[in-house]
């Protein structure tokens, strides 16, 4: 689990129960995407609630989860 901590303070982290985030303060928890299955049985993973675009459609909801991690722990984990 990466914590990325702010020049103000405030640590940024994608959600795991690795470490319990209330050491730290109150938790403010968001989406940051949702992984939802297609008329097709595909799935897709719509990170528009972090501004981010819409990846697949995959074949498994395993894959979709996995782009989904690596998208926000690239695009948006570190962003100021």
């Amino acid at each position: 689990m990466k914590l990325v901590i702010t020049a103000t303070g405030q640590v940024r982290s994608i959600y795991d129960e690795t470490i319990d985030l209330c050491k730290f303060g109150k938790p403010v928890i968001s989406r940051g995407s949702h992984v939802e299955p297609t008329a097709e049985g595909k799935w897709t993973a719509d990170l528009s609630p972090v501004g981010g675009p819409r990846l697949g459609p995959f074949d498994r909801r395993s894959q979709a989860l996995n782009a989904e991690h690596e998208w926000l722990r690239n695009h948006w984990l570190e962003e100021s």
